[in-house]
């Protein structure tokens, strides 16, 4: 275990967050579109790197311990504090640009996610109002029984006697 495979890790988990922001602009583009029939393939396709995220960030945890342990920092170092130890100019520069990438894809996949949760609220509220008004007004029956539509709404006694 070693600086440069660390160093290998951050790029695979920078390259999983670029697929991740890629599929949630995908996303995007089907909610805009109103293709919804689409959506549960898209949603899908992020689970599966969310899930290849949540397996990079471990093995990048256990090569930051072995990395913290031969650099002399304390056991569950941040990278922010590997920066710090790091024993050359390089790996400083190195695992700084990595810092740097990651912080920022994040910072857009929190605003896409963001964007993309306020366009399903207002799809999801479209369709319940769509679906409010599609309710046919409640029948009522008449003295024969039948049901019949009511205009002003049912009552309690039949008022033509």
């Amino acid at each position: 275990m070693s600086a440069n495979e660390l160093s290998t890790l951050l790029w695979r988990e920078r390259e999983l967050l670029e697929l991740l922001l890629f599929k949630l602009e995908e996303e995007q583009l089907l909610l805009t579109a109103g293709k919804a029939k689409w959506l549960p393939f898209a949603t899908r396709e992020v689970e599966q790197v969310l899930a290849r995220l949540r397996k990079a960030g471990i093995e990048r945890t256990v090569e930051s311990e072995s990395v913290a342990a031969a650099w002399g920092a304390h056991e569950g170092a941040t990278l922010r504090e590997l920066i710090r130890v790091a024993p050359s100019d390089a790996w400083r520069d190195i695992l700084s640009s990595h810092l740097t990438a990651l912080t920022g894809l994040t910072a857009q996949i929190a605003d896409i996610r963001d964007a993309n949760l306020t366009y399903l609220r207002a799809a999801s509220r479209s369709t319940q109002e769509t679906l409010a008004n599609l309710e046919p007004q409640p029948g009522v029956y008449d003295d024969r029984g039948a049901t019949a539509m009511a205009a002003t709404g049912g009552h309690l006694f039949d008022r033509r006697f």
